[in-house]
């Protein structure tokens, strides 16, 4: 049977420029280096000659079936449909559908209650016709922690659990060299496509919104309350002790008109540091240097805490933030996840965001600390080493700390003349209904100052030339009460270019990353192909001013040999 090629559409969410109206840009780099092949292969491992449909639609058509039920009676509907029958199922809209569309292969069977520990399985998103459901709607994401507790697991001999590998956070982890945004505009946005490199009847579109990058000596005074878990559990070199270092980083890089609070929790609360100013660094290091570990573990009690003391030193005009420390574990008071995040809600729309940075292993609670994240207007990363808390908390510290633009949501309306087809891929946990893109009661993503998201689209065009896509973006400014704003982008199909050799290394990079993550988290619509082929394309668009590249090639290379691929020959 001939092997299917599945291409991805890369809409990077730049960091959201669009808000007020940037005009798209399409910028091309010419490539260097041969694109790998990538052979049809049967199950004996031979390679077998590709009967290829005769035209991308077709091949679609090819993998409908129709699911004769459905359960819409539960609070969610079976992820092993497609997003769009899931859609119309939680908007209570079934009684419209005469059938339940999915594609084949279906999408993953999702664990929807967070399990008390480790990662949730969100599932894989389908696809969706395009006749049937034109509209992809989702909250913005820029975390980057499921990229750096892969790293950790496969650094260590180990390959990663699939609940635990987000698309979005993998593709999100790299740097891109987008556009940046004119003087007087937060955002811009780039487009750069291309046929897929594994079956040119598909395209990989990529769109690019880069955030307004704000100089370190023109950031906002931030009032910082480090939350420290000191419970037993922290009791080792990659937690406790990597925790203390990474603040100590941070603490070193702040200037006049900063604050820092630091509170702790293990089987109890305490306040270690009231609001201290930064002239006092050395009473603040000192008070980090002396955090031991032992004891239960109150997590709840310790986010109130910590919370209270942002709030007695909160300044409008700065930025406001609780920086919790932990491997996420609870096991005193309060341990639902979903209680503890609402006690943080009314913090968040005051404008007292949160950063959540994960610790360890064994019994780290990813969930926790990503749900956390996401209730408290802030951003999840996983600190795996002292150069990734130098990554996070020194070379990015105001792209970590500084938002720019909160409830961010964006809103692709495919256009049926054009797309036939498309799928998500990423982002299972930040869908939004349709009918809630202008809702600005619910809550979505934040960026920060310079950020870039990437998310990725798997499409199937008709052929037809034009309008491909309009894309959405609403968001608030960051503070309480803030008015939402709505900006939007044409994608055409001139941003095509005729061959994947013509893209920017860069492009290609997102597209090495996305495509390890959908093998890593054994997606359906990614087993042929191996991550042999994924390394040799990463390869091929290295970039050799960033080591993170080199890392990529490294780390599929180590997959794959852990996964019985054998050993990956170098150019």
């Amino acid at each position: 049977m001939a092997a299917r090629r599945t291409p991805i559409f890369f809409f990077s969410t730049l960091a959201l420029a669009a808000l007020y109206g940037c005009g798209a840009s399409k910028s091309f780099e010419q490539a260097e280096g041969p694109i790998p092949a990538a052979p049809s292969v049967v199950a004996s491992g031979e390679e077998a000659p590709v009967a290829e449909p005769a035209d991308a639609a077709a091949a679609i058509d090819d993998l409908m079936v129709v699911e004769t039920e459905a359960d819409t009676k539960g609070d969610r509907a079976d992820s092993s449909l497609s997003r769009s029958t899931r859609k119309k199922a939680e908007e209570g809209r079934m009684g419209e559908v005469s059938g339940n569309i999915a594609m084949v292969p279906p999408a993953q069977p999702a664990t929807q209650v967070v399990p008390e520990g480790g990662s949730t399985n969100y599932g894989v998103n389908g696809f969706d016709l395009t006749a049937e459901d034109h509209l992809s709607t989702f909250a913005i994401d820029v975390d980057t922690a499921s990229y750096t507790m892969a790293r950790k697991n496969l650094t260590n001999g180990y390959l990663p659990g699939a609940a635990s590998v987000r698309v979005e956070e993998f593709v999100n982890y790299f740097p891109y060299e987008y556009k940046r945004p004119d003087s007087n505009e937060p955002f811009t946005v780039d487009f750069e496509a291309a046929p897929s490199p594994w079956d040119e009847q598909y395209t990989l579109v990529r769109v690019g919104v880069q955030g307004k990058k704000v100089a370190y000596d023109e950031r906002k005074p931030v009032n910082l309350t480090f939350l420290v878990d000191v419970s037993g559990s922290m009791r080792s070199s990659d937690k406790l002790d990597l925790v203390k270092q990474s603040l100590i980083m941070l603490t070193e890089e702040l200037e006049d008109g900063d604050t820092v609070s630091i509170a702790t929790y293990a089987g109890a609360t305490k306040v270690v540091l009231q609001p201290t100013p930064i002239s006092q660094k050395g009473k603040i290091i000192k008070s980090l240097s002396r955090l031991t570990a032992g004891g239960s573990t109150a997590m709840n009690s310790g986010i109130q805490l910590a919370y209270d003391l942002a709030d007695q030193r909160y300044r409008q005009g700065t930025v406001n933030r609780v920086i919790v420390c932990s491997d996420g574990d609870a096991n005193v008071g309060q341990t639902n996840t979903d209680a503890m995040s609402d006690g943080i809600k009314g913090y968040a729309q005051k404008g007292i965001t949160l950063t959540t940075l994960g610790f360890g292993n064994g019994n780290f609670q990813d969930s926790r600390m990503e749900q956390l994240a996401n209730k408290g207007d802030g951003n999840y990363y996983y600190i795996d080493s002292n150069r990734e808390a130098r990554r996070v908390l020194v070379d990015r510290l105001t792209s970590t700390l500084e938002v720019i633009a909160k409830d961010v949501k964006i809103q692709v309306d495919w256009n049926p003349e054009a797309v036939h087809a498309y799928r998500l891929v990423g982002y299972e946990n930040r869908d939004v209904a349709d009918r809630d893109f202008r809702n600005d009661k619910v809550d979505a993503g934040e960026i920060g100052a310079g950020h870039q998201v990437t998310a990725l689209y798997e499409v199937a065009l008709t052929g037809h030339e034009g309008e491909l896509a309009t894309v959405r973006v609403r968001a608030k400014a960051p503070g309480p009460d803030a008015p939402a704003a709505e900006r939007s982008w044409t994608l055409s199909s001139s941003a095509i270019r005729p061959d994947f050799g013509e893209t920017s290394r860069q492009y290609r990079i997102a597209a090495s990353a996305g495509y390890f993550a959908e093998i890593l988290r054994n997606s359906p619509h990614i087993k042929e192909i191996s991550l042999s082929q994924v390394a040799e394309l990463a390869r091929s668009a290295q970039r050799v001013e960033y080591a993170e590249d080199a890392e990529l090639v490294e780390l599929i290379e180590t997959a794959a040999r852990l996964r019985g691929e054998g050993m990956i020959s170098s150019r």
